[in-house]
């Protein structure tokens, strides 16, 4: 972990991104200002959206194969959902 100051993040962005693929770089702002984390993030090839949580993408993984898996519930009646889902 690195920790550096807006100012050397500016004067040096191109290697602190690519640093940010290898360990994490926090921005320290100063003026009582939260610091941020540089992080670098996966494209999902299945939804092609960004995504920083793993846990997300495991979950959208599951609901992916309980379609394919007919593990589904249908809903008969749009004014009384929770009678199917219950």
């Amino acid at each position: 972990m690195r920790i550096i100051t807006r100012t050397e993040f500016r004067e040096n962005q191109k290697s602190y991104f690519d640093l940010a693929e290898k360990e994490r770089i926090i921005i320290h702002r100063g003026n009582n200002r939260k610091p941020v984390l540089l992080t670098p993030i996966e494209k999902s090839e299945e939804t092609d959206i960004y995504f920083t949580d793993p846990a997300v993408m495991a979950s959208i993984r599951q609901g992916i194969e309980d379609v394919k898996n007919g593990k589904v519930t249908t809903i008969k009646d749009l004014k009384n959902i929770w009678a199917d889902i219950l």
